[in-house]
């Protein structure tokens, strides 16, 4: 008899994987060349969480990697793009808790970003090539059930790490924000698979957080709206989420000239590194917020920085346009 596939459903048990809280820091060269006063703009440094590179998936990783070692997983299996930071991290956190990783990407490999890292950290890949998200899906299935046919105990973790589960990650995070600055009235954080939002808004309300879409996925909206429901059993309404699409430019992974320039901004006055996919994309939104007036002198902001650095040193064409200057 073949063991089962774990599906992390069980009752919630966190895994230390993390340095908490991450450092909130003033951004006040950034605020005034955005028309905000110095001490209106402050980023949350997830970029800094200790493990594997840092990045958001680490908080969602404490609770998906957590509760399936303690319902006996011994190899987590997850999947992604292949500059996947959730895939890196699920890598990290299987080599900090002792547990197999087998990752599951789109794409080919390449030995740069975080697809090296992947390599660096241990974990089996599987290429699937250019397919769709259903398809990838799929494939993630029937590596579970070989897995499980071998008589291991594979849990799989879910793309992004984006479940209800996961997203209590950053329904604690947003309760970190509060105890370090009570007076936040404004976070801008990106919106991948989905997750990190829904924690944020699940402990700081919809109308406090900005989600700047990076194309992830197809509408985000009602799955961040189904993940609010779940962790604060409340209906929750997609509509009454600000989800920001117009940096979107032509999809995931592109580098429009307000990426570029967020890129570059962020850079120049802070010293502050972004990556083109994600956190370069919700700095796009921010920066359009605050030319827009959207973002307003006295009022405070937070960028959630959701890391991201590897993914920038696999992306050729980011890299390309950066050097042009």
């Amino acid at each position: 008899m073949t063991s089962p596939i774990i599906r992390s459903a069980g009752t919630p048990v966190r895994a230390g994987l993390g340095s908490w809280p991450t450092p909130l820091e003033p951004a006040p060269r950034l605020a005034s060349a955005l028309g905000l006063d110095p001490e209106d703009l402050w980023i949350k440094r997830d970029d800094l969480i200790g493990l594997g590179g840092g990045g958001n998936k680490v908080r969602k990783l404490e609770w998906t990697a957590g509760t399936a070692l303690a319902e006996g997983a011994d190899v987590l299996v997850t999947s992604g793009a292949a500059q996947s930071n959730h895939a890196r991290l699920t890598a990290a956190a299987g080599a900090r808790l002792g547990v197999d990783v087998v990752l599951v990407l789109t794409g080919e490999s390449a030995p740069t970003g975080n697809i090296a890292l992947d390599t660096l950290l241990g974990a089996t890949v599987h290429w699937c090539g250019d397919v769709s998200d259903a398809e990838l899906a799929a494939r993630v299935q029937d590596v579970a059930g070989e897995l499980a046919a071998q008589g291991r105990r594979p849990a799989v973790i879910p793309f992004g790490g984006s479940n209800a589960l996961g997203a209590s990650g950053y329904r604690t995070a947003g309760e970190e924000l509060l105890e370090q600055d009570p007076s936040v009235q404004q976070v801008v954080v990106a919106v991948g698979s989905g997750g990190t939002m829904a924690g944020l808004v699940a402990s700081l309300g919809a109308g406090r957080v900005l989600g700047v879409d990076t194309g992830a996925m197809p509408e985000p909206g009602p799955a961040v709206a189904g993940m609010v429901a779940e962790l604060t059993g409340q209906p929750a309404d997609a509509a009454t989420l600000r989800i920001d699409g117009s940096v979107l430019g032509s999809g995931y992974g592109s580098v429009t000239d307000a990426v570029l320039e967020a890129m570059r901004l962020a850079a120049r006055t802070e010293g502050l590194v972004l990556d083109p996919t994600y956190t370069a994309r919700a700095m796009a939104g921010l920066v359009r917020a605050a030319r827009q007036g959207e973002l307003v002198r006295g009022r405070r902001v937070v960028f959630w920085h959701t890391g991201g650095l590897p993914g920038l040193l696999g992306h050729t064409t980011a890299l390309e346009r950066i050097m042009a200057g």
